[in-house]
């Protein structure tokens, strides 16, 4: 795959990218929210499980802020290419910081009359919790899917590459510092993580309005349809595309296997701390952040320092070792095996993603990628909280320990992934698609940019 400018495989710089002020203030705002959403869930899946002391039900607590996608995703992604992305992005913020100051209120008010009747039951506070989360869960797709169609818009070639490397390795540094500030303040009191999330969503409507300049939506009135057929469309695009669908597989697959250490931290802590119960929410804590630490520590590293071509040619190496690194887990290994184990597979995960995210918007064409992208973020969704919610469900067999689950089924991703590389396209492929995707898209703004003028 070549490079941005002149058809040259060159390096592009962190200064080229925030030298971009909006892409500064979508930066800013990304990590602001994944540090809030991240203390939330840590704070609320450690809640739910010392009040039932389910497993299961903790990865379900987990998994709940991925069904939307499941229900209704790639519908409610394609809202984003009806209206302005700054617009979507506003609004949907600033709903959200609404309804999760409503869930802090409902902790606090409710939670602590009902703690003692887990015995005869789940509290109907966990569940009214868990509904409203779901609901607000509910914007997300949209808020998400103008993100990362603005992004191709504010940056050009390889340098979307690099933002939205830049923008993963952020999020995943948020993950860190989210992850753990959840678990160690869901000992005292997890309202207050939420009360955090409720005014950072606050903080980035207001960013956003002010930091991301106003730009019409990318179909016009003339080129609306049905909005279930535009949703349609974009199933078409990802998986009629070779190019894209090839991406779509691998990326899919992935998702099975990358969330399970964090999904079940909590039972995973529990049982290596049966002999010192005070150290769980510290082994929660760690197990949740090895992942994005990971990530971190991979993702600039490869995606600054490595060449285009060379990144695209590891590609299908990396992803056979994300599964492969999780494999040692069926051992039953101590608290620092599994933050190693779960690091590296973060690391390599950090290899593969930006560098496919970064082909796939550059295949793309304008007007699909919020669409696109709501059908990507949809399976990913579904499929990291099906794998969580799915292995949670094995171990609450209680046939096999946690450990041996997870070891098992990364040792299943590993021979899945084996076979989906040994089909992927090479890179003069990915070539070819991204330089007739560029002719286009670049027809596409110039005849919005004359629609805007005109009107």
């Amino acid at each position: 795959m070549s490079g941005s400018e002149g058809g040259t495989d060159r390096k592009v710089t962190f200064g080229e990218v925030f030298g971009v002020a909006e892409f500064r203030a979508v930066f800013a705002t990304t990590l602001l929210a994944e540090i809030g959403d991240f203390m939330s869930k840590a704070a609320v899946t450690a809640l739910v499980f010392f009040v039932t002391d389910s497993v299961p039900l903790a990865a379900a607590a987990f998994a709940v802020s991925y069904a939307p996608w499941a229900v209704g995703g790639p519908l409610l992604t394609a809202l984003a290419d009806r209206l302005p992305y700054r617009a979507v992005m506003v609004t949907s913020d600033a709903l959200r910081a609404a309804i999760i100051s409503l869930v802090a209120v409902v902790a606090v008010t409710l939670l602590p009359s009902t703690t003692a009747a887990a015995a005869d039951g789940v509290p109907p506070a966990i569940w009214l919790i868990i509904s409203l989360l779901f609901l607000e869960s509910l914007l997300a797709p949209p808020a998400l899917a103008a993100r990362s169609a603005i992004l191709p818009l504010m940056l050009e070639g390889d340098r979307v590459t690099l933002g939205i490397a830049l923008s993963q390795t952020g999020r995943q540094g948020a993950q860190v510092s989210g992850y753990m500030a959840g678990a160690l303040i869901a000992i005292t009191d997890p309202a207050i993580a939420l009360a955090i999330n409720a005014a950072i969503y606050a903080l980035n409507a207001l960013i956003v309005r002010l930091g991301v300049r106003h730009r019409p939506p990318a179909l016009s009135a003339e080129q609306r349809g049905h909005l279930l057929h535009e949703t349609t469309e974009g199933f078409r695009v990802v998986f009629g595309t070779p190019t894209l669908r090839a991406i779509a597989i691998v990326v899919f697959a992935l998702m099975l296997f990358s969330i399970v250490p964090e999904g079940l931290a909590i039972g995973w802590a529990e049982e290596l701390t049966e002999d010192d119960p005070a150290r769980r929410g510290l082994y929660q804590g760690l197990i949740l952040i090895a992942h994005p630490l990971g990530s971190v520590l991979a993702a600039l590293l490869i995606v600054r320092l490595l060449r285009p071509a060379v990144r695209t040619r590891l590609v299908r190496y990396f992803a056979v070792a994300a599964p492969l690194a999780l494999v040692p887990a069926v051992l039953e290994p101590g608290v620092a095996v599994v933050v190693a184990m779960t690091m590296i597979s973060g690391m390599v995960l950090a290899g593969t993603l930006p560098t496919l995210n970064g082909i796939f918007v550059q295949i793309l064409h304008h007007g699909y990628r919020a669409r696109a992208f709501g059908v990507m973020n949809s399976g990913m969704q579904i499929l990291q909280g099906g794998a969580v919610l799915a292995v949670g469900a094995i171990v609450g067999i209680g046939v096999l320990p946690l450990p041996v689950v997870v070891g098992l089924w990364s040792a299943a991703g590993v021979v899945l992934m084996l076979v989906l590389t040994s089909r992927w396209p090479s890179a003069d492929v990915f070539t070819d698609a991204i330089a007739s995707a560029q002719a286009a898209n670049q027809a596409a703004l110039a005849d919005a940019e004359k629609r805007t003028v005109t009107q």
